[in-house]
């Protein structure tokens, strides 16, 4: 018996994916949480508000605007909602709801009300079993995706057998897709990534260039390795579930975040650094970047963590405590080696 697959979200990530599976004929649920979006889909073909290019069969899609009704008739869910959203979203359903569900996350941010990741929200708030969840990660835009160019993701789950079989859903002619192990750490270098790339933005914003960015980057990567391995120890992982670091799913995803032109926190960041205010940057995008309150919220992390990172830190600094850009970026400037 084929699998139902349900996705909760209709984002330009969640179009994207949506895209891949129906591209591999597999016929999906889908909740869209606006009406009008949902029924111009379903006389269209496509989604009104991003990826527009994209044209799905809808004979393989069933959009619906009720989340508990989704949920109710799929086996597996995946959830492409930004996190800022999530808690709000999720707080009504019944707390048996995902009771022999499987989960995919293709959240790229930490709940920003108690700073959890959505595996550890899951199972305080639904009892969720860390066993039945997988995570997606990059490098790969969705802009690309739309565009049918070549592309990779890395599934994160406990059960290889199992993280192997998600993965299939996920394999095109314009996919590639690898597996492993490492839930958490691929799910905070997603965090990250994107509060570094908010940094490569603000420093071409001030008009570095392409050599301060590299090496820019380099420090970063240093950083978030250093925390990865901080928080992998807190878990209390098991050695042969660490993963080679030095892969696509960390080090790729902060390349291409930190310098792609279709990067939304790059771009976030480039407003910041011509001097926009945070309330103008938000209404000239009208799109979420995810990176500006991760940043809140790895900040409460390091703190737990006792640790310093010293780069993330100063872009905290400029979003949250109102301190100058070109300062910060230059305090920046001085430790980067």
């Amino acid at each position: 018996m084929q699998l139902k697959i349900g996705i909760i979200g209709s984002g330009s990530w969640a179009t994207a994916l949506a895209k891949i599976l129906t591209d591999n004929a597999l016929p999906i649920n889908w909740w869209i949480r606006n009406e009008l979006s949902a029924n111009y889909m379903k006389k269209r073909k496509h989604n009104p508000e991003y990826l527009s290019t994209v044209n799905f069969n809808l004979d393989l899609l069933n959009i619906q605007s009720d989340i508990k009704q989704t949920i109710n008739i799929s086996d597996i869910l995946l959830i492409a909602i930004p996190s800022s959203f999530l808690h709000d979203i999720f707080k009504d359903l019944p707390k048996d709801i995902l009771k022999d569900k499987k989960v995919i996350s293709a959240v790229k941010g930490i709940l920003p009300h108690n700073n959890l990741l959505l595996n550890n929200y899951l199972a305080q708030e639904f009892n969720f079993n860390q066993y039945s969840y997988y995570s997606i990660s990059g490098p790969c835009h969705a802009e690309e995706v739309a565009q049918e160019k070549l592309s990779y993701l890395t599934i994160s789950g406990e059960d290889l057998e199992e993280t192997n079989m998600i993965a299939s859903f996920f394999q095109t002619n314009y996919i590639r897709t690898t597996i492993n192990q490492d839930i958490y750490g691929t799910q905070y270098a997603g965090v990250l990534k994107n509060i570094y790339a908010l940094g490569a933005g603000i420093a071409h914003g001030l008009d570095y260039g392409d050599n301060f960015l590299s090496v820019y980057i380099t420090n970063c990567y240093r950083e978030s390795i250093f925390l990865l391995k901080a928080q992998m120890h807190k878990e209390n992982l098991c050695q042969e579930k660490i993963p080679d670091l030095h892969t696509s799913a960390y080090l790729g995803d902060l390349l291409v975040t930190s310098y792609s032109p279709h990067s939304r926190n790059r771009r976030f960041g480039n407003f910041i650094g011509k001097g926009y205010s945070i309330e103008a940057t938000i209404a000239e995008m009208n799109m979420i970047a995810e990176g500006y309150k991760a940043s809140k919220g790895m900040q409460n992390i390091i703190k737990e963590l006792q640790i310093s990172l010293p780069i993330l830190e100063c872009i905290y600094s400029i979003l949250w405590e109102d301190k100058s850009p070109k300062e910060q970026m230059e305090k920046i400037a001085k430790i980067l080696n």
